[in-house]
C-alpha cells in the first residue's frame, strides 16, 4: 500500500508554538486528524502573517488550498504545546507548496508529531479565476 511521504527541507524559515486545547482532543483521548490540518491552518495563517499577508491578502490576490497531505507521526494530548515550523518550495507561476513540520518537546528533546504539504494556488475571487503569484508575495516567499 503506497502511503504519504513528505521530503523535509533543510531549514524552516518560520516557526510558531500552538497550545493543545482540550476541544482538540477526540473520543480516543488525543488530538484528532481533523485538528492536525486545523493546525496547519493557523500555522499558514501566522506564516502568512509574518511576511505581511493573509490568505485573502497574498499581495493584491486570494490564495486557495489546492491540496493536502499529511503523515501522522506520534499522539498529542491536552496541555501539550506544539512547535510548528513552515516553509515555502515548489513555487511556479500560480502557486506554491507550504511544508509543515509539527513537533513538541519531549524528555530526549524534539518529537516529530507530523508533517503536512499543502498546495496554495493564486486566486481572484471577484473573477473566479487562478492568477499569477504577485511580484511582492514572490519576492516574499522566496527570501
Amino acid at each position: 500500500m503506497a502511503r504519504v511521504k513528505i521530503d523535509l527541507p533543510e531549514s524552516f524559515p518560520f516557526s510558531s508554538s500552538l497550545p493543545i486545547r482540550i476541544t482538540d482532543i477526540n473520543y480516543g483521548g488525543h488530538v484528532g486528524n481533523d485538528t492536525i490540518l486545523s493546525l496547519v491552518h493557523e500555522a499558514r495563517m501566522q506564516f502568512l502573517a509574518s511576511l505581511g499577508f493573509t490568505e485573502m491578502n497574498f499581495g493584491g490576490t486570494g490564495m486557495i488550498m489546492a491540496d493536502a497531505a499529511i503523515e501522522f507521526k506520534n499522539e498529542l494530548f491536552y496541555g501539550d504545546t506544539v512547535i510548528a515550523s513552515v516553509t515555502a518550495n515548489s513555487v511556479s507561476k500560480i502557486g506554491f507548496e507550504l511544508i509543515y513540520k509539527l513537533e513538541k518537546e519531549s524528555e530526549i528533546g524534539k518529537k516529530v508529531i507530523a508533517l503536512a504539504k499543502t498546495t496554495m494556488i493564486c486566486y481572484d475571487y471577484s473573477i473566479k479565476k487562478i492568477v499569477p503569484i504577485p511580484a511582492i508575495a514572490l519576492k516574499k516567499i522566496r527570501s
